[in-house]
């Protein structure tokens, strides 16, 4: 683990350099859903049903280190804009494990769970999503969907919420 966080930490040094609008590959970043004002965010809790696997959730606050995750192209390299239409699997920081779906229930909404898997930043197939935007390249401030490659269904906020163990 010690050598990914290494990797990592040049990483974050080296998307600080970055001087394009663009999101670029090995780049540190939140994604926000703008419409409930939450960000994409995991942490050490499991789900006590589906998968059992660890969950993912959306989290309102700003500087909470947990809603991190590190962007890795399946087809390019760090520092390379990511293009619409990208396949791209993204490592939460903290845990170190790939967003991941299947066909799962959602404890929550009924729909398809979204969990985060695998370890050190290795998972399968199911990790893989590909970003959809009204552009050539993910635009920093810009919109994307993401939609997963295995189930063709993409990444959504039910609106409804846990209290505990799992916040958001």
């Amino acid at each position: 683990r010690l050598s990914n966080r290494m990797k990592l930490l040049n990483l974050i040094f080296a998307s600080a350099l970055a001087s394009s609008d663009d999101v670029t590959c090995g780049s540190v970043l939140k994604l926000v859903n703008k419409a409930y004002t939450v960000r994409l965010h995991s942490h050490e809790v499991t789900y006590g049903s589906g998968s059992g696997q660890q969950s993912v959730t959306g989290f309102r606050g700003e500087t909470d280190s947990n809603s991190y995750w590190w962007l890795k192209g399946t087809d390019c390299n760090r520092g390379d804009s990511v293009k619409c239409g990208s396949e791209i699997i993204l490592t939460h920081i903290n845990t170190m494990k790939n967003l991941h779906s299947h066909n799962f229930r959602a404890p929550l909404s009924k729909n398809q769970e979204v969990s985060a898997f695998g370890d050190d930043g290795a998972g399968d197939e199911m990790d893989i999503w590909v970003v959809t935007c009204p552009y050539q390249t993910w635009r920093r401030d810009g919109s994307v969907k993401l939609k997963h490659k295995g189930t063709q269904k993409y990444l959504s906020v039910s609106g409804q919420q846990y209290n505990r163990p799992i916040s958001g």
